[in-house]
């Protein structure tokens, strides 16, 4: 049996409206000057308080960054965040193919609320987020984790991402990994870690399905 991870900022959803607002609710709860929108979301996929200290926040205050957005976040996920167009059709596609998993660098927690929210959370049969591991992605923690839990044969199992993190932890673990255009990297970014570059998700999955 396959097995299909998913990556989800960029890859089956896009919360960039909810992600950018809870940054600017977190610099001005501090009295900082916020980023330019571009600037955050270059950085989506990373860790939250890795991206607050890219974006030039002090390490030690990294923490309190992140729970003034996660406060925020919290209450406009839900109705800032829609599925990419074509993804429900990726994941029904997939689900008729393959074990069906998350590997986000998003709290777990949210995550799944989002996922129930949006109707599709029950493909998945396993969520991995930032609280579930102590090194998130590109580490391949994550992905080795969703593997265990899943009892997955690396032969067989696939990670869809957006980003570069995605396509170095799938490599790390073992696994092929599939970039996808729909999301916060370019083509050249992508290419330089997989060969497998495609439009979306529901290309994606067409790919495994003829492999």
């Amino acid at each position: 049996m396959k097995t299909i991870l998913f990556d989800l900022d960029g890859t089956l959803i896009d919360s960039t409206d909810a992600i950018l607002e809870s940054f600017g609710v977190a610099y001005e709860t501090f009295g900082r000057v916020i980023p330019e929108d571009e600037q955050i979301k270059k950085l989506i996929g990373h860790p939250l308080d890795l991206m607050f200290t890219m974006l030039g926040v002090d390490s030690l205050e990294a923490d309190d960054y992140v729970m003034a957005y996660k406060e925020h976040y919290r209450l406009i996920s839900r109705k800032k965040t829609t599925l990419l167009p074509l993804a429900i059709e990726a994941i029904r596609h997939a689900s008729k193919i393959a074990t069906l998993g998350i590997v986000t660098t998003k709290t777990a927690r949210y995550s799944e609320e989002i996922l129930e929210h949006l109707g599709v959370m029950h493909h998945f049969k396993v969520l991995i987020g930032r609280e579930s591991v102590t090194h998130p992605k590109p580490h391949p923690e994550p992905i080795q984790k969703a593997l265990i839990a899943l009892n997955a044969d690396l032969e067989q199992t696939w990670m869809i991402g957006d980003t570069p993190m995605d396509l170095i932890c799938a490599k790390e673990a073992g696994i092929k990994g599939i970039g996808v255009l729909c999301g916060y990297s370019t083509k050249y970014e992508l290419e330089k870690h997989t060969s497998f570059v495609v439009r979306d998700a529901l290309d994606a999955v067409k790919m495994i399905a003829e492999q």
